[in-house]
């Protein structure tokens, strides 16, 4: 048996995604099944500080020798890094993956792709140009429970899946203390893209796409018709609650127009305990539905239930040092049950398979889709008068105003939930 292909990783910014995501990283891939490929930290970058990038490295349990830098300019001239992890605000994704992308790094890129579809264009144009890898880091696509769940959709089990509700929203405003409200969270700055549209709304979107586009077939693979209610936050003029639905159109044969309503909110939420919220995902057929247990972008539950009686629940647990019998899909179902790591080593693993099979985009979301994702957002904005400064939606690059930011965007990580 061959030895596992090391993967050298630059981690682009220090706040708590970061975090997450390199200690993930760094758990050994064959405690889920995966054996060709293996993780390092060859560097980590800090806007504010070498010292930052440095204690960083140190808190996440990085080799040694990996290097800590004080710009993201001398990360990406680092000879010794395979693909860079971007984990900034999603305000700073398009300048910084640009300067990834320009020195001829390999990228993931943390959701949402960009503030734009123009923006996502640009950079996978660059990224074809120069032979490069770049995917968009949307974790829940590399789940287990995803792959299962778009395993039951293309195997007909509920028929052609003609309905998909999604939703992914938090209380971040409190309902009886408003005054308490962080006006200066990036969860509702506009200079940052603020909003639960681009930062929640990815997930309620992601769970309409892979049921109604990945998982059809070519000829039936379009982009959606959108229409869209959107409610703003007096306060900064971010969206608060946003509803999308989507209408897919399709063959005949398989089923005719399809829809997806996809919803996020940053002042309502399922936060009750247990189970008794109920899925947070239901995915429809002339057959039956699979259900997925909240929170969406990190399912531990789903439930097959078709109209001939069958019901097939399954549990998703992250997956522990203990491989052996009662495992399902890399899933320990009877040992370590608080499992380890958090799951964003599913995206790292695709990421890094991808450049070992010299693929430039990954397999369960391709460059095409993100852009689409992209633009259905775009036409949401539109409709709800949703619009950023300049500085963030310019495609210009570099830009001198979104390269100020970049200063803050480093810190500003710290306002990231690391469950998200």
């Amino acid at each position: 048996m061959s030895e596992p292909k090391v993967i050298r990783w630059g981690i682009l910014a220090t706040g708590a995604i970061a975090i997450t995501f390199t200690k993930d990283l760094l758990v050994d891939p064959k405690v889920r099944n995966v054996t060709e490929i293996k993780h390092t930290v060859v560097a980590a970058a800090s806007s504010s500080s070498k010292s930052r990038a440095s204690q960083f490295l140190k808190d996440t349990g990085c080799p040694s020798s990996a290097v800590a830098y004080g710009s993201y300019d001398e990360l990406v001239k680092d000879d010794n890094i395979d693909i860079v992890y971007i984990a900034t605000p999603h305000s700073h994704h398009y300048q910084n993956a640009m300067l990834c992308l320009t020195a001829g790094k390999n990228v993931l890129c943390e959701k949402a792709f960009t503030v734009n579809a123009a923006q996502a264009k640009a950079l996978v144009k660059l990224a074809r140009e120069k032979n490069l890898f770049l995917m968009e880091a949307v974790w829940t696509r590399y789940f287990p429970a995803s792959i299962y769940v778009r395993d039951i959709i293309t195997s007909g089990k509920i028929g052609p899946v003609t309905r998909v509700f999604a939703d992914n929203s938090g209380t971040f405003i409190p309902p009886d203390e408003p005054s308490k409200t962080d006006n200066d969270s990036r969860m509702v700055r506009m200079d940052l893209a603020g909003g639960p549209l681009l930062d929640m709304g990815i997930y309620s979107l992601t769970w309409v796409f892979q049921c109604l586009y990945t998982t059809q077939s070519e000829k039936d693979r379009k982009p959606p018709k959108v229409t869209a209610a959107m409610k703003k936050y007096d306060v900064t003029g971010s969206d608060e609650m946003t509803t999308i639905m989507l209408e897919f159109p399709r063959s005949e044969e398989n089923g005719g127009t399809a829809h997806g309503i996809a919803t996020t909110s940053i002042r309502v939420a399922t936060k009750f305990e247990g189970e008794t919220a109920g899925p947070s995902v239901r995915i429809q057929g002339p057959k039956g539905e699979i259900q997925v247990w909240p929170p969406c972008y990190r399912p531990t539950k789903t439930k097959l239930l078709l109209y001939d009686g069958t019901i097939e629940e399954k549990r998703w647990l992250q997956p522990g040092p203990g491989v052996g019998s009662g495992w399902y899909n890399g899933f320990s179902q009877d040992k370590n049950p608080e499992g380890e790591g958090h799951g964003m080593f599913w995206e790292a693993d695709e990421a890094a398979l991808a450049l070992v099979e010299g693929r430039k985009e990954g397999r369960f979301e391709n460059l095409e889709e993100s852009v689409v994702i992209m633009e259905c957002m775009d036409e949401v904005r539109r409709q709800g008068g949703l619009v950023y400064d300049d500085s963030i939606e310019t495609t210009e690059f570099p830009h001198t105003a979104s390269a100020a930011l970049t200063k803050t965007g480093d810190s500003l990580m710290a306002f990231f939930d690391d469950t998200l």
